[in-house]
């Protein structure tokens, strides 16, 4: 049985905790289909966050985009609302955290999943995907096959993939 994926995310509209379980009934309905198909373990950052579960082993992290305004690229490239997430992962183990997941609002162009960027560039990870608000079932699937592959890719190097950089 393969290791499960572990995804640590923050919510703060609720939008993010239900992309959860869109990626949680994919990963049942991936076993139900191979028995070797990964399961997914969530822990939400909250007050009552266990540090020790960056410790623990790989893991990816899954955040919204919220910033205080701007063009998202000039100006208002400042993550907000998720503040309290990033200096929990400056102080703890990000040579752990294989991957991030964002999600946004197209509608805000540039800025769609700019929170997810600046992880993926702070903590040298790869920007695994992004999806939209909510997100929805084709999102979940293409989210979940990419964790899988960079888990899998992970236990079979031992070595973070770095960010790719354009």
């Amino acid at each position: 049985m393969a290791a499960p994926i572990n995804v640590v995310f923050i919510s703060i509209s609720g939008n993010t905790r239900a992309f959860t379980k869109l990626l949680k009934q994919h990963a049942v309905k991936a076993q139900a289909m191979d028995a070797d198909s990964r399961n997914v373990n969530f822990y939400e950052y909250t007050e009552q966050f266990d540090e020790r579960v960056l410790d623990a082993g790989p893991y990816f992290v899954l955040v919204p985009t919220y910033l205080d305004g701007g063009d998202g690229m000039h100006t208002g490239y400042q993550e907000t609302l998720t503040v309290d997430l990033r200096d929990e992962l400056d102080d703890g183990n990000t040579d752990n955290l294989i991957g991030i997941v964002g999600s946004g609002n197209r509608n805000f162009n540039a800025q769609f999943g700019l929170t997810a960027k600046h992880y993926a560039n702070r903590y040298n990870s790869p920007l695994i995907g992004l999806f939209e608000l909510r997100g929805n079932k084709e999102e979940a699937r293409r989210i979940y096959d990419a964790m899988s592959t960079t888990l899998t890719e992970y236990e079979r190097t031992g070595v973070k993939k770095a960010l790719t950089r354009a």
